[in-house]
């Protein structure tokens, strides 16, 4: 039986595959690119019908194509965000092989390289670069419950409002997802519970400028250091309605019941952590800590940006607020669906190299693991605060890339005496 061989294949094609294959080719570097299903196929199914980037289409891009048909400032849905990818990728005629799953990447014994079986049979490769990013398996905390009477579903199967059955939803978990999720069906006129975590909460815009600006120009997207307590904390932005600043008092207010978080489920009681002033005021830190430095900024460097002192204002806190509720009653509050917005968790028992700690987490330096051979692309904090992003994994993967092509000077070498 023929072996197919290439010299690095790279797992996944979705932004962090793509970026990657596009460094690869220029640097002349042979590879191939497998994908399970489609391109960018998260973006397509493992997000909401209405779903729009977090960032605007100037920023939220790969540096070699521009979102055709969407304004700069804009947010592009997430079919448009699919399809520039697909284009993307034709744009270089990348080599990428759609419809085949890796069921196992183990080591070569004796020579270098590595095997890897696929649903369509094995292949050889010198190196191997796992691209297949941070959302793998939906997490649902093991607190959840199951009920006859209840629907439950992961944030990435949410779709729409009318997917639900009638009644009321308990959404938990207030990052980008969770709150943009509790928004649409309230708008639809769901009765809403939001559980509310830790977060930081930025402003969309700040004086004529996207938040993405500032932490670009504040170089707080180059920060290589997670601040100590902040490995796990979520970030609440939204693009959707145009970009608007996600206020939890303003949801509230709008008729949204915040709730701390979700801590136990007793029969048909659900108990919340006491922490929800704690964390909204937390959050109001973290919102107005970026208003300072963005004045600094301005005033050091003599910009002229218009003042937006009503930025500061703060709505009264509201009653879920001023009197939390602790416990609820599920039936009698009318609640019919949960929408666990929890994140996901990662799953490398196909990767059987010493790649992943005792934890089953990647172990590596910039992308390059503790396995010579094998690379990461697409992980939150590769190798910088910006690595979430669509660029910031860009320029991961050339990094990435280029540590490749280093490698293959040396292994390609011969010696000119013999």
């Amino acid at each position: 039986m023929t072996i197919e061989t290439t010299d690095t294949l790279v797992i996944g094609a979705g932004q962090a595959g793509i970026a990657t294959s596009e460094h690869l080719t220029n640097l002349g570097v042979e590879h191939l690119v497998l994908e399970r299903r489609r391109i960018a196929e998260h973006w397509r199914t493992m997000r909401w019908d209405s779903l729009v980037a977090n960032g605007p289409a100037w920023h939220d891009r790969f540096p070699g194509l521009e979102f055709e048909g969407v304004d700069p400032d804009g947010f592009a849905s997430k079919e448009r965000t699919a399809d520039y990818f697909v284009e993307y990728a034709k744009k270089y005629n990348a080599p990428i092989r759609e419809g085949v799953s890796v069921t196992k990447v183990t080591r070569h014994e004796g020579r270098p390289g590595f095997t890897i079986e696929t649903s369509q049979g094995t292949i050889e490769a010198n190196r191997v670069v796992v691209a297949t990013g941070p959302f793998q398996n939906p997490a649902i905390p093991p607190i959840a419950k199951q009920y006859d009477h209840i629907t439950q579903i992961h944030s990435s199967a949410y779709k729409n409002p009318q997917q639900l059955p009638k009644g009321g939803v308990l959404v938990v978990g207030a990052g980008s997802s969770g709150v943009q999720i509790a928004d649409e069906l309230q708008r639809a006129g769901k009765d809403i519970y939001l559980s509310v975590g830790a977060h930081d909460r930025p402003p969309r815009s700040y004086r004529k400028r996207d938040f993405v600006w500032w932490l670009g120009v504040l170089g707080l997207w180059d920060l290589e250091t997670m601040e100590p307590g902040k490995e796990h904390v979520t970030i609440a932005v939204s693009g959707a309605h145009g970009g608007y600043t996600i206020d939890f008092r303003a949801l509230a207010h709008q008729g949204i019941k915040l709730v701390g978080l979700t801590k136990a489920f007793t029969g048909n009681t659900v108990s919340f952590q006491s922490d929800l002033n704690d964390n909204v005021k937390a959050g109001d830190e973290n919102y107005l800590s970026l208003l300072d430095a963005a004045d600094a900024y301005i005033e050091r460097n003599g910009l002229d940006l218009p003042e937006e002192p009503e930025a500061r204002n703060m709505l009264a806190d509201p009653a879920c607020m001023t009197n939390p509720i602790m416990q609820l009653d599920m039936v009698e509050a009318g609640i019919s669906s949960i929408i666990w917005a929890t994140g996901f968790s990662t799953d490398y028992s196909w990767l059987q190299v010493n790649a992943v700690n005792k934890n089953g987490k990647p172990q590596h330096q910039r992308g390059v693991s503790a396995e010579p051979g094998v690379y990461f692309v697409g992980l939150p904090w590769l190798s910088r605060r910006g690595s979430t992003f669509i660029w910031g994994v860009w320029h991961d993967a050339k990094h990435v890339a280029g540590h490749i092509a280093t490698q293959l000077q040396y292994t390609d070498y011969r010696d000119p005496s013999q």
